[in-house]
């Protein structure tokens, strides 16, 4: 295993190791804007398999494939719908995935014996480094082990893949901190497959017209795109969300918290302020989304470091980015909520 930081990317030597590395069918973590992603040639079989292995993740889960530039899409894909252009226009490069029709180039392995490809092209300078020096398509899903969150900082990475893969890039903290939105347009009217930071509104916006939401779809066959029919995103200790009006759950985690002072809570500030506990994380301001987005998973890493085995999570708002936010807790805590409002 050998670990390049991400200010040495543009070295020759480590240029070439990358695409020496990709192209005996090894394996490269590295840093996106969204998440970190495990990297393998998404045109070779065994690499792809290796994937599988390192992170013990479900055969028929479909792997996302990235480019650093639109003008490799064709390498990929067999057709390229007009609804396409503007929202590559807007959004690309950037945290959005695109279904497509998959052209025979793209491995069975990496789509889940689908006809239909994920593509997106990563904002990240380090991504499009690794993409380029790589010189094939990248299937990458997030570097963590298959229904652990994913991994947000470089320790994540090492916590998880250490001596498990041939190359790591260490690229620090990601910016986004959740996976890509993942869009169908495959489809004649687009169908929203996964929340992310690309929202449902800013892609209606772009379009002119209402997409499908299947967000939430419950999925028995082969999922079109990752994070739609498994357990994810799931720390050890068991996660539930409470949901109630603000000084309902504050009450209860005061409460919580004179009965067992060894379980954690997860929570914007707000929250947080006048408890007393060992384990009280906050994911900053419940006002600011990006924040909380950013700072979650490393959240619920942190909560496993120190071992609690109970952990209490406020439902949050679910407009816009909070989708995404609560898609990614609702998984977690295997659609655990404690409802504290007797109304309903």
């Amino acid at each position: 295993m050998v670990i390049i930081h991400a200010s040495d990317l543009n070295l020759k030597e480590n240029q070439e190791l990358i695409s020496s590395t990709i192209k005996k069918g090894g394996l490269c973590v590295f840093p996106t804007e969204t998440v970190y992603g495990i990297g393998a040639d998404a045109t070779n079989d065994d690499a792809i398999k290796k994937i599988f292995l390192a992170k013990g993740r479900p055969s028929d889960n479909p792997l996302i494939v990235h480019l650093a530039s639109k003008d490799d899409l064709v390498q990929c894909v067999s057709e390229i719908p007009a609804l396409a252009h503007p929202l590559m226009d807007h959004f690309w490069p950037g945290p959005l995935t695109l279904v497509f029709k998959k052209k025979s180039s793209i491995s069975y392995l990496a789509t889940g014996g689908l006809e239909t490809v994920g593509i997106r092209i990563p904002s990240s300078i380090i991504a499009k480094h690794v993409i380029e020096a790589a010189g094939v398509p990248l299937c990458a899903p997030s570097a963590n082990i298959s229904g652990r969150p994913s991994a947000t900082l470089f320790t994540h990475v090492l916590e998880d893949f250490k001596d498990k893969v041939d190359l790591l890039i260490d690229g620090g903290k990601v910016t986004i901190g959740l996976e890509s939105t993942v869009l169908d347009i495959t489809t004649p009217i687009p169908v929203l497959l996964r929340p992310g930071a690309i929202t449902k509104t800013m892609i209606e916006h772009v379009l002119n017209l209402s997409i499908i939401d299947a967000t939430e779809d419950a999925i028995t066959d082969v999922p079109k795109s990752p994070g739609m029919k498994y357990r994810h995103y799931a720390p050890h200790g068991e996660l539930s969300l409470v949901r109630g009006e603000f000084h309902q759950v504050v009450h209860f985690f005061e409460q919580s918290l004179k009965q067992n002072h060894e379980i954690g809570i997860i929570a914007p500030h707000e929250y947080l302020l006048n408890l007393k506990g060992k384990h009280l994380i906050s994911i900053g301001s419940m006002h600011d989304p990006n924040e909380m987005a950013t700072n979650i998973f490393e959240a619920l890493r942190t909560m496993d470091q120190h071992h609690v085995n109970i952990i209490y999570i406020p439902t949050l708002n679910d407009k816009d980015l909070g989708q995404a936010i609560m898609n990614r807790l609702i998984k977690a805590a295997s659609h655990r909520i404690i409802d504290l409002d007797e109304g309903r």
